[in-house]
């Protein structure tokens, strides 16, 4: 389980979460999306602890508590969806690749 940090400030560094997040204990990993076009963070994170003990105990301490100036939104991160590839609509309710758009009669 990976516990999902958002709201943060565009200053904040790696070691500036392992910081906050190692007073609840064992941090495994901190993953810091940095935006590929403009090269600065994301405003989101993503905590990996050592233990579930570990995250509910940093979660329930550090959401909305504020930091660096905002508050923090702090909550158990989602599993990854699957997505498709650009263009397959297999799912679209319209059946088949129709472009989103559904027939008239």
């Amino acid at each position: 389980m990976s516990i999902y940090v958002g709201n943060l400030s565009y200053e904040v560094r790696e070691d500036d979460l392992k910081e906050v997040f190692t007073k609840y204990g064992n941090v495994k990993s901190v993953q810091l999306p940095m935006d590929r076009e403009t090269g600065r963070v994301r405003g989101f994170a993503f905590v990996e602890m050592g233990t579930d003990a570990e995250e509910v105990a940093a979660i329930e301490a550090l959401d909305t508590a504020e930091w660096m100036g905002r508050n923090l939104k702090v909550s158990k991160a989602r599993p990854k969806e699957d997505r498709s590839s650009f263009g397959d609509r297999r799912s679209n309710s319209s059946g088949g690749d129709r472009g989103g758009y559904s027939r008239r009669y």
